[in-house]
């Protein structure tokens, strides 16, 4: 039976992708270590194609990027996990001192006759609770990386495969120019996101870890790596990866080094942020930034940490896939920027 009504179309399509949602919510433990394996695949792709240009044969050019991936991240978990377990350890002391000085701060403010409620405050704002966000981060990364050589191995699937799905597309697909311009597209816009996101987060995580290591803050190695690692979730990856650097520069030097903390925080994200980045990504991904922050919050729901990582590429999925059709162009168009003029024509 064919349906003519469009509230009707719009009622099952709806039903649908709540259904698929559901699925993929429930398969998480399955779909993270998938949908991260794609993107690293995607991410690594450049450099097998550099490769193939140069007779490197393909087997021997994956080998050398799965073991550049190892290798880094072996080294990132021996820096990270020895000032890990120490922030941990002393996780409970940190949180004693900031709610003393809270309490501090409550009884200066009575002296000036403002009066705040105590136990409301304390009941509804934990000063301790960025540092547990802080961890619970890093260690929602490592559960995932738990899982490295399931990720590892489906990356290398993938890599040898990404030659011949163009050719099967070809063959699968009704309009196969169409469908493959726009897989084009995607490729290309998440490879220069990741590539250019990479480059600059890493010099984030770089100043900031030595601006906290001039101003002998605890675990400033610690904080580098969050900064590097937040920088790639848009909006508020950068508030979250200061707050914990801040409050511990609280608690070891007072107010006058949290400020300075905070400025070097300000002054990197603001400069890397507005400045460099914008100039090095152009037109950028085409979303528009209260998109953006709305896909944090769903694709970290959806998929955890590793949602939250990936949402504006996700996010570039769903819209290249919306404007391949011409039914729903107009939702691609509602995801666009003001300057993507491109997804507005």
């Amino acid at each position: 039976m064919e349906l003519k009504s469009p509230t009707a179309k719009a009622l099952i399509v709806l039903a649908c992708l709540v259904v698929v949602l559901a699925g993929i919510k429930a398969a998480s433990a399955i779909m993270v270590p998938f949908f991260l394996s794609g993107f690293i695949a995607i991410a690594c792709s450049p450099l097998i194609n550099w490769a193939s240009r140069h007779h490197i044969p393909k087997w021997l050019s994956i080998s050398l990027v799965i073991v550049l991936i190892v290798v880094i991240g072996f080294l990132l978990a021996g820096l990270v996990g020895q000032s890990l377990a120490d922030f941990r350890q002393n996780l409970p002391q940190y949180r004693d001192q900031l709610d003393s000085e809270f309490n501090w701060v409550i009884d200066k403010l009575a002296a000036m006759n403002i009066h705040v409620d105590r136990d409301l405050i304390t009941s509804q704002l934990d000063p301790g609770m960025a540092m547990s966000l802080a961890t619970n981060f890093i260690s929602g990364m490592g559960g995932v990386l738990s899982n490295l050589f399931l990720i590892l191995l489906t990356v290398i699937f993938m890599l040898f495969e990404a030659s011949s799905i163009p050719v099967r597309l070809h063959t699968a697909l009704a309009d196969p120019d169409m469908k493959m311009q726009y897989i084009d597209r995607f490729i290309r816009s998440v490879n220069s996101y990741l590539a250019i996101k990479t480059v600059v987060s890493l010099a984030t995580g770089l100043i900031i870890g030595t601006w906290l290591y001039i101003m002998q803050v605890d675990h400033f190695l610690l904080w580098a790596v969050l900064a590097f690692m937040l920088n790639y979730i848009p909006n508020i990856g950068s508030i979250i990866a200061a707050l914990p650097a801040v409050l511990i520069a609280f608690v070891q030097y007072g107010f006058a080094s949290a400020g300075l903390a905070a400025l070097g925080f300000v002054l990197v994200n603001t400069i890397m942020g507005n400045l460099i980045e914008p100039r090095l990504m152009g037109r950028g991904m085409g979303l528009s930034t209260l998109v953006v922050f709305l896909s944090l919050i769903f694709w970290g729901w959806l998929l955890g940490t590793v949602g939250m990582l990936l949402s504006v590429p996700l996010t570039m999925v769903v819209k290249i896939a919306l404007e391949s059709r011409s039914e729903s162009r107009w939702l691609a168009i509602l995801l666009s920027s003001a300057s993507d003029k491109k997804a507005v024509a």
